[in-house]
C-alpha cells in the first residue's frame, strides 16, 4: 500500500506493518500511562507518536541506503514497511565491493544519525549533567511525555543499530562483511558464501534465544525471535542460491531474451482511440507509451484508460492515463544482466519489463516466460 513519496522515492507499507504498528501501540499504552501518571489521552497519544517516530527512525535508515544506491547509479523504486523493519527495493545488485560497502554502511549512519538527534535533544532539555538521569528516566526527573518517548526510542534505535551491524547476511553487518571480503580476495561469490553462513549461524542462535524464552518466560519476544530468525535463516539460504545462479547467468543480458518488436502506444494518442486501436484489437491488458521521439514515459492499463472514457474523458491523451510507479519501477537497460531482473516489480507487478537504451528509447519487452526459460537454460547448461 503507498503511503506517501519521500525523497522522489515510493514509501509504502506491507499488511504486516499495520499490524505490527498497532500492535506495539497496544502493548505500550499500559506502561506508559503507569509512568507519566497522567490521562489516558495524553498517555495514548505519546505511545502513539513514540512508536510512529520508532519507524520514522526505520524509514531514516533504509532512506540511507536508497540515496546512496541513486548516488551509485542504481535505480530504487521504493522503500516497503513490513513485519520485521523496511525493504528498499533496488533495480540491481551492487556491482563492486566499494558500491557494496556504501550502500551498506548507509543504513547504520542514518540510524547513528538519530541516535545522535536524540541525545541532542535530550541535552536540550535536562542538560549534559542529567542527561544518564533522563534516559533512564530515574526520580531525579520529572517525566514529561517528550522525554519518555526519547527514553524508549533512543535505546530502541541503539538496539536496532547493534543488531543490524552484527556481520551475518541479509543484516547491514553481513553486506559490509561481504564488501570486506570481496575487495580483499575479488572473489563476491566467496564474500557471500561466508557471510550468509554467518547470517544462518547467527539465526539459529537467535531461534534457540527465542526458544528459551517462549519456554522459560513465556514471553511474545520468544515468538517474535523465532519468526525473525526463520526470516534471517531464509534471506541467508537465499543470497547462497542466488549467488550460484548470478554467476551461471552472468553473460546473459537483457538484449538476449528480450522481444526486439515491442507493441507500444504514442503518448498523445487520446485514450478513446487506445482503448479501439489497441486494448481491444490486441486484447491486452496494458502497453507501454512512447513519445515522439520513442522514449518510454510509462505504462497504460486498461482499467484506468476505460475509467477516463466512461467519465467522458476520452478526448485524454493516454500520456496522462499512465499506471502509477514511476517510470524507473517499468524499465531495464537493455545491456544490463538478466539477474537484474529477478526482483523487478514491473515483473511481478505485470508479468514484463521494458528494455530501453541509454536514451532511455524503448528497444523491446522482457516476459517472465522468457526470463524463466533463459533461467532454465543456464541451469540444464550449468549441470550438463
Amino acid at each position: 500500500m503507498r503511503l506517501f513519496n519521500a525523497f522522489g522515492f515510493r514509501i509504502g507499507a506491507d499488511i504486516s506493518w499495520f499490524v505490527v504498528l498497532f500492535l506495539m501501540i497496544y502493548l505500550l499504552s499500559q506502561p506508559f500511562r503507569e509512568t507519566l501518571h497522567s490521562s489516558d489521552g495524553i498517555a495514548y497519544l505519546t505511545t502513539v507518536i513514540s512508536v510512529l517516530l520508532l519507524f520514522a527512525s526505520m524509514l531514516a535508515h533504509e532512506l540511507g541506503h536508497a540515496l546512496v544506491a541513486r548516488r551509485q547509479g542504481i535505480e530504487v523504486a521504493g522503500i516497503d514497511l513490513y513485519l520485521f523493519g523496511g525493504l528498499t527495493q533496488m533495480s540491481r545488485d551492487v556491482a563492486t565491493a566499494a558500491e557494496d560497502f556504501k550502500v551498506a554502511v548507509a543504513g547504520p549512519l542514518a540510524t547513528l544519525g538519530v541516535i545522535a538527534l536524540c541525545v541532542a535533544v535530550d541535552i536540550a532539555l535536562v542538560g549534559p549533567h542529567r542527561l544518564l538521569h533522563a534516559i533512564v528516566l530515574d526520580s531525579d526527573i520529572q517525566i514529561t511525555p517528550v522525554l519518555l518517548c526519547l527514553s524508549w526510542l533512543l535505546p530502541m534505535n541503539v538496539l536496532l543499530l547493534v543488531f543490524n551491524l552484527v556481520p551475518a547476511l541479509p543484516l547491514d553487518g553481513g553486506r559490509i562483511a561481504r564488501a570486506a571480503i570481496w575487495g580483499a580476495t575479488g572473489d563476491r561469490r566467496r564474500a557471500t558464501a561466508v557471510s550468509a553462513r554467518l547470517g544462518q549461524g547467527f539465526a539459529l542462535v537467535l531461534a534457540a534465544a527465542g526458544l528459551w524464552l517462549g519456554v522459560s518466560a513465556r514471553s511474545f519476544a520468544g515468538l517474535w525471535l523465532i519468526a525473525l530468525a526463520f526470516l534471517l535463516y531464509q534471506s541467508a539460504r537465499g543470497a547462497l542460491v542466488q549467488s550460484a545462479l548470478n554467476e551461471r547467468i552472468e553473460g546473459v543480458r537483457v538484449r538476449d531474451i528480450m522481444d526486439t518488436q515491442p507493441v507500444s502506444i504514442p503518448a498523445a494518442t487520446p485514450v478513446g482511440l487506445a482503448l479501439e486501436e489497441y486494448f481491444l484489437r490486441y486484447g491486452w491488458s496494458w502497453f507501454p507509451v512512447v513519445d515522439e521521439s520513442g522514449r518510454l514515459t510509462g505504462i497504460a492499463e486498461q482499467p484506468r484508460a476505460q475509467a477516463a472514457a466512461d467519465a467522458g474523458e476520452g478526448w485524454l491523451t493516454i500520456g496522462s492515463a499512465l499506471a502509477d510507479g514511476g517510470i524507473n519501477a517499468w524499465r531495464v537497460q537493455q545491456d544490463r544482466p538478466i539477474s537484474e531482473l529477478l526482483g523487478s516489480e514491473s515483473l511481478g507487478r505485470l508479468g514484463a519489463v521494458m528494455a530501453v537504451d541509454g536514451d532511455g528509447v524503448l528497444r523491446g519487452v522482457v516476459t517472465i516466460e522468457q526470463v524463466r526459460r533463459a533461467l532454465r537454460s543456464a541451469v540444464g547448461t550449468s549441470a550438463a
